[in-house]
C-alpha cells in the first residue's frame, strides 16, 4: 500500500512538472521516484546549476527544487542566475539541503525561495513536504497581492 497524502484540489498550486537540480545522481534518481509516484508529478532532472539554464531556454516548469551545494554553480547563485536571466519566472523555488541552521534558512527565503526540505530527506515524505512549502508559498502570495491591492487602493483614493 503506498504512502499518499490526499490533499484538496484547491489546498495547493496546481504542479504538474517540476524541475529538480542536485549534482548527486542518487538524490536526483531517489527524488524523481518520490515525486512521480506520491505526487504524482512530470519531473526532469538537471545535475548542475548551468544545465538548468539550458532547460529553461526550452521550457518552464511550475516548480524549481535545488540543491544548495553544488560545484560550479551553488543553488542560491542558481537561483540568482534564474531570476536575472528570466525576469518573468515567478514559479516556486525549494531548496534542498542539510544546511538548515535557522540564520541558513532565512538567507534562503531572503533571495525569494518558497521554502527548504532537510537534506537527508524521507523519500516517502517528500511530496508531502513539497505541497505542504507551495501551499505555504500560495497563500504568501495571495495575501502579498491583496496587500498590494489594499495599498494601490489606498494611494489612488487620496487623488
Amino acid at each position: 500500500m503506498g504512502h499518499k497524502a490526499v490533499w484538496p484540489e484547491d489546498d495547493c498550486l496546481k504542479i504538474e512538472k517540476i524541475f529538480l537540480v542536485d549534482d548527486d545522481p542518487n538524490i536526483r534518481r531517489i527524488a524523481e521516484i518520490s515525486l512521480k509516484k506520491l505526487g504524482p508529478w512530470q519531473v526532469e532532472l538537471a545535475g548542475s546549476g548551468r544545465e538548468l539554464l539550458v532547460m529553461l531556454e526550452k521550457s518552464k516548469p511550475d516548480l524549481l527544487i535545488l540543491d544548495v551545494m553544488m560545484p560550479e554553480m551553488d543553488g542560491p547563485t542558481t537561483f540568482q542566475s534564474v531570476k536575472k536571466q528570466f525576469p518573468d519566472f515567478k514559479q516556486p523555488v525549494i531548496f534542498m539541503t542539510a544546511k538548515v541552521m535557522s540564520h541558513e534558512v532565512d538567507e534562503y527565503l531572503v533571495l525569494g525561495a518558497a521554502g527548504v526540505i532537510c537534506k537527508p530527506f524521507n523519500p516517502k515524505d517528500l511530496a508531502d513536504d513539497v505541497r505542504k512549502i507551495c501551499a505555504e508559498w500560495e497563500s504568501r502570495q495571495s495575501r502579498e497581492d491583496a496587500l498590494a491591492e489594499s495599498s494601490e487602493l489606498l494611494v489612488s483614493s487620496g487623488d
